[in-house]
């Protein structure tokens, strides 16, 4: 057995990938599309974090970028913090997960859990020295023991999604396959999954949601990093700068979806069919199924259950919170929520 595969063999590192495929009926009845949630939620990490974390790690102790004894550093919103923390407590690494203030008090929990020190910055602009990414890099190169993992640049983040994720997917859909939903953060899961669908078949839609205070879809339509400033609840997903990952991206359209859209699905979709999500899958099939709606009846649409809600019982499913940030979680109607998808 080769080093990688060995590697990847490691205890729970073994069950990482290979996620079962969920039809999600209410919405698929409603627009007459069949629509299909990949459970990335079922990592052993809770997201589909996970996969990029073990490629990356994988590859670096590979060519011999990351050494035994060597401690990991990380900028990250958290999940993909989450998924190095455990792959790394899993082969014996120290971690170090840097993460702007205000993130989900459940990932600084799980984080605790997998022994990762955090690191914790200022939530500032990109420009700003104390953006969490620059500052994660800033240590991630102090010291020839750390190693700087760099999600946001590194290659083996979308390949993780190129040679396994998206495979999977298509394999789990026959091919058949009329639209793939995938909102981007980082750029690796978009990137790879998008790249690896058009070299299947150029006809199958790619569709890159985004939540507001981003600048992704402004980047889609023009070529620059454009935001509101708007406040948004999901974390990890849309930003306001470029990264390498992007430059792999094959997409056909982008558009903004608001918290309080998010919202007002979550709360249905949990009513409808116990479905409970985090905000990074509301967002993605927030986006299915303005989608399913917009491409007519007849058609298939796949996104990613990429989180499980355990991680946005503090924000999305707290009534209080929702409160605070004048965000209604009242449970609508088929017809209201049909209707508010039906309009943006």
């Amino acid at each position: 057995m080769d080093l990688k595969n060995k590697l990847k063999s490691t205890g729970l590192l073994q069950v990482i990938g290979n996620t079962p495929i969920l039809k999600v009926q209410s919405l698929s009845a409603l627009t007459g599309c069949e629509i299909f949630m990949k459970c990335e939620n079922l990592n052993p990490g809770g997201t589909i974090k996970d996969r990029p974390a073990l490629n990356m790690v994988i590859e670096a102790i590979s060519r011999g970028d990351l050494k035994p004894g060597m401690t990991i550093v990380e900028g990250t919103a958290g999940n993909t913090g989450i998924g190095l923390a455990m792959v790394g407590q899993a082969l014996g690494h120290k971690v170090i997960v840097v993460m702007p203030k205000g993130m989900a008090p459940e990932k600084h929990k799980v984080l605790s859990l997998y022994g990762a020190q955090v690191v914790e910055t200022e939530a500032v602009p990109f420009t700003d020295e104390r953006h969490f990414f620059k500052v994660g890099r800033k240590i991630g190169q102090s010291s020839p023991d750390y190693w700087w993992a760099n999600q946001f640049d590194n290659p083996d983040n979308y390949l993780s999604h190129y040679l396994y994720t998206a495979p999977e997917m298509y394999q789990d859909m026959a091919g058949n396959i009329d639209a793939v939903v995938v909102a981007a953060g980082s750029g690796g899961t978009a990137a790879g999954v998008s790249k690896y669908m058009k070299e299947k078949n150029q006809q199958i839609r790619v569709v890159v949601p985004d939540p507001m205070g981003s600048g992704i879809a402004s980047y889609f339509e023009s070529g620059e990093f454009k935001s509101d400033g708007s406040y948004t609840m999901t974390e990890g997903v849309g930003i306001t700068r470029y990264q390498e990952n992007f430059k792999f991206i094959h997409q056909d359209e982008c558009y903004t979806i608001d918290d309080q859209k998010l919202t007002t699905l979550a709360m249905y979709l949990r009513e409808k069919e116990g479905l409970v999500m985090g905000m990074s899958s509301m967002l993605n099939l927030a986006g299915a199924f303005k989608t399913a709606l917009k491409i007519g009846p007849g058609k298939r649409v796949v996104t990613f259950m990429c989180d499980g809600g355990e991680r946005a019982i503090s924000k999305m499913y707290n009534p209080d919170f929702l409160k605070e940030k004048g965000i209604d979680g009242s449970l609508l109607t088929e017809k209201e929520v049909m209707e508010i998808y039906k309009r943006f």
